[in-house]
């Protein structure tokens, strides 16, 4: 292979890595939200002030933390999981349960809490659940849960705070 090939052939790799990587972007919840409207609504400067980085890019940004690094996967009292965006209660501590995926899990969300929405990145489809109130990626629901709902909602913890029950 000489200089030339060896440079166009780079070139092709590096055009087709950059195209692959927005096709499989494309479809994303971020796109589908864009025409709902939120009760809570900010600007990303005003989101980076009051979030922590990493709470910044997996609720605005739709990122993931990595698993088993959430404390939130040993709370185990009883109280009320809520939105670390808005403040909205979401999930209830009844309904947390031990997934053994790295993130804390929920079979069934607080009525009203959250919006689903198809998820069609990274070229397979999920079901992306986001806060209602403010719009904020939560996590991603799956039917591979325990009894009673079956589902399994696979949620950020830095998408959370925990608020725990008052005596």
């Amino acid at each position: 292979m000489n200089r030339r090939d060896f440079l166009l052939s780079g070139a092709a790799t590096a055009a087709l890595l950059v195209s692959t990587a927005a096709l499989l972007r494309m479809g994303g919840p971020q796109d589908a939200r864009a025409a709902e409207t939120f009760e809570v609504t900010k600007t990303d400067a005003e989101w980076k002030a009051i979030l922590s980085p990493a709470a910044f890019d997996v609720l605005r940004k739709e990122g993931t933390e990595y698993p088993g690094t959430s404390p939130l996967l040993n709370e185990h009292r009883k109280g009320v999981f809520a939105c670390a965006g808005c403040d909205l209660p979401v999930y209830p501590s009844e309904t947390k349960f031990d997934s053994g995926t790295g993130w804390p899990s929920f079979w069934q969300e607080i009525p009203n809490a959250i919006g689903k929405t198809e998820d069609r990145s990274l070229g397979m489809t999920r079901t992306e659940v986001h806060c209602r109130r403010c719009g904020g990626h939560l996590g991603h629901v799956f039917d591979d849960g325990p009894a009673p709902t079956g589902l399994r909602h696979c949620i950020n913890g830095v998408a959370l705070t925990f608020k725990p029950a008052t005596a």
